[in-house]
């Protein structure tokens, strides 16, 4: 049942204002029951209970079947909700709003890529497998699967807010998994994430994983190369950055001056002074585990006018 703070509703909150009806709303939480039952579980007599149980029905909160009994008909009272929703008039915790983007793999728009490296649509491979090059092929757009043994990739996002709309959490989603030729399961190397030249943090992959087939992976891709990767989830708050719920560094949204900048730029890499240089494989819809691109998220709130 959904109410709202209103004279309207005012049999609703009478109904409740009783710590007998409350006593019988609990009694019949566990199971119907009849007048008399009632009524010797209450220990007040039957005709008290009715009254009550009235004053229950008429705000929708129980109601009444009857049923044949030893001595002719029977009054079975049993619940008729299981929930009420009090709706305040004004809402003191705004809700968040959401600017959502969609990333293809191959929407970079700046790159280093050290072998072993490549591309593949859906389909195929672009260009030749270990080749840099190929990375600005122009079937680069279709791109779902790229990987590279050290280096980076940066896409630039459009940065949807408005002056009136006030930044609280950016959230990115992504698919990933080290790089080794063909692949390894335990091959962990550290993927380092910026935003807006700001660094959030490093976080370890822990493979290159071929042990199953990916989900999605198209049926031509070979069985002993990367299958799939994990999906992580980086989160940009007001207190720090997080991914999948741990910390990651200190960095806040404050930090990445999202006010100042209408062009945002995403960069992921695997950077030669990394601890762990494991290389880096991004997958797309149709390759890995999971059916999506890179996803970014910002939520925001509105200002009052």
């Amino acid at each position: 049942m959904q109410i709202q703070v209103s004279k309207d509703y005012f049999h609703v909150y009478q109904a409740l204002c009783s710590e007998t009806r409350i006593e019988i709303i609990e009694i019949l939480s566990n199971n119907q029951s009849n007048i008399s039952d009632l009524a010797r579980q209450l220990n007040i007599s039957p005709a008290i209970v009715t009254r009550h149980v009235q004053k229950l029905e008429e705000a929708g909160i129980v109601k009444s079947i009857r049923t044949p009994g030893k001595s002719g008909l029977q009054k079975i009272v049993q619940l008729a909700i299981d929930h009420i929703d009090i709706q305040f008039p004004k809402k003191i915790f705004k809700e968040y709003l959401l600017h959502l983007t969609d990333l293809k793999i191959g929407h970079y728009t700046d790159f280093q890529a050290k072998p072993t490296c490549g591309i593949a649509t859906e389909k195929e491979v672009i260009g030749k497998p270990d080749d840099p090059k190929y990375f600005m092929d122009s079937k680069r757009v279709d791109t779902q699967l790229l990987w590279l043994s050290e280096g980076f990739v940066e896409y630039k996002i459009p940065n949807l807010l408005s002056p009136n709309q006030i930044p609280e959490m950016v959230e990115i989603s992504l698919e990933l998994a080290s790089e080794f030729p063909l692949s390894n399961n335990v091959w962990p190397s550290d993927i380092t994430f910026y935003m807006n030249n700001v660094k959030l943090g490093t976080y370890t992959v822990p493979g290159n994983f071929s042990d199953v087939r990916g989900r999605y992976t198209p049926s031509w891709w070979n069985d002993k190369f990367s299958q799939y990767g994990l999906l992580k989830t980086i989160r940009i708050n007001k207190i720090d950055t997080g991914i999948d719920g741990e910390p990651l560094s200190s960095v806040t949204i404050d930090d990445l001056q999202l006010e100042q900048s209408p062009i945002l730029t995403l960069k992921i890499a695997a950077e030669q002074d990394s601890k762990k240089v494991g290389g880096l494989t991004l997958f797309g819809e149709h390759f890995g585990n999971h059916r999506q691109n890179i996803r970014v998220g910002i939520y925001y709130l509105e200002k009052e006018i």
